[in-house]
């Protein structure tokens, strides 16, 4: 029997085997984004940081991104980066947000870098690694402009003047971090601006920086689209890797795989119900204006339409990250424990299974819910 067929069985039978609903993932399609993302970045001598906060650490996902080449992993918790580390996958482990105070004793024994913006912090985690006879890279993050974590560019020079004297501490390099709050662009003008205040840093202090690390996925169209990065040499990899989403709008790239992660649900009812519901509206259990009113083809439609319902809900993945593969069917919204959905005039019956590619966030969600089953494939 070819090998192919083989395993297409064999995953279906793990499918029929398995609890619904269920995230497949395709370990050989996440190696090749891997690959080629570091084949890539590798000419434009810039260093990849693999994030594997989306899979919450997973050590069958990071294996293969370490396999690939990628030699750092990072996570911003830090119960995944002991469990990839336990579990013998050979990497650089970088923790990708600032510290808590509780958490640098654990930060210092099992990582090796942490991206930092609060001298007090830095000043704690010098402590801690001289009490554990180590020496804790420290990536200063700055403010480019989104407002989420960073130092303001006038204080780095002062802040980094106090931290190269800390015993405990090596100062690796900078980061920045854009579109994650307040959207804001990765683009020639702020990369640019990014770059200068390493070089400033660098010749005003005499340093050499080992990371200039200047972002994250959404950082791929900037990247592909200059012939000089400056001293920009890293940046924080995990949607691209993960999905083959990548730049400003997260669209796919080319080469890479967009379904190495592929959700399936369960059909547990089906009925024929009308188009607009009956009685007063309010809001809905989130508390989110109703769909009826927010979308305006659903507004007083009359009629009936073919429903159901899947056997998952929001306390277990974003219904709108999700994408219907194989059918024409519309996702109407969810509540806690169902997903509604719209089936149109396809003929399915309880039992049936639905496929849906996922986003970041319905992944993120996926990959942290105990009631969703982990199918691992190699196709």
């Amino acid at each position: 029997m070819d090998l192919k067929i083989n395993q297409l069985i064999v995953l279906k039978l793990l499918i029929v085997r398995t609890n619904l609903p269920a995230l497949e993932i395709d370990l050989k399609k996440i190696h090749n984004n891997a690959k080629i993302l570091k084949k890539t970045f590798d000419s434009k001598n810039v260093s990849i940081f693999g994030i594997a906060k989306g899979v919450l650490g997973n050590p069958e996902i990071a294996k293969v991104i370490q396999q690939a080449g990628i030699d750092y992993l990072g996570d911003s918790r830090i119960d995944n980066i002991i469990k990839m580390r336990e579990a013998g996958i050979n990497a650089k482990y970088v923790y990708i947000r600032n510290p808590t105070p509780n958490k640098i004793p654990l930060i210092i024994k099992y990582t090796d870098i942490s991206l930092n913006s609060e001298l007090n912090t830095i000043k704690k985690l010098s402590e801690e690694a001289l009490r554990q006879s180590k020496k804790h890279g420290v990536l200063l993050m700055v403010e480019m402009g989104d407002l989420r974590e960073g130092i303001m560019p006038d204080d780095l020079e002062d802040i980094v003047k106090k931290i190269i004297h800390l015993s405990g501490i090596e100062l690796l390099g900078i980061g920045t971090n854009l579109k994650c709050f307040a959207g804001i662009i990765p683009d020639k003008v702020n990369m640019k601006e990014f770059s200068d205040i390493a070089a400033k840093i660098q010749d005003t202090l005499g340093l050499k920086l080992k990371f200039i690390s200047g972002g994250n996925s959404a950082n791929y169209d900037w990247l592909m689209s200059v012939k000089d990065t400056g001293l920009i040499n890293n940046l924080r990899i995990g949607t691209a890797i993960l999905l083959g989403l990548g730049g400003i709008h997260e669209t796919p790239l080319n080469g890479l795989n967009q379904d190495a992660f592929i959700f399936i649900a369960e059909i547990i009812e089906i009925k024929r119900k009308p188009f607009y519901p009956k009685g007063t509206m309010t809001l809905n259990a989130f508390g989110e204006p109703s769909i009826f009113k927010s979308k305006d083809k659903l507004k007083k439609k009359k009629g009936f339409r073919n429903q159901a319902l899947l056997n998952v809900g929001r306390q277990d993945i974003q219904e709108t990250g999700l994408v219907p593969l194989d059918y024409d069917i519309e996702i109407m919204g969810a509540s806690s424990d169902y997903i509604i959905i719209d089936i149109k005039e396809n003929d399915f019956k309880l039992g049936d299974k639905l496929r849906f590619s996922v986003n970041y966030e319905a992944l993120l969600c996926a990959m942290t819910s105990p009631f969703i089953s982990k199918i691992f494939t190699k196709e």
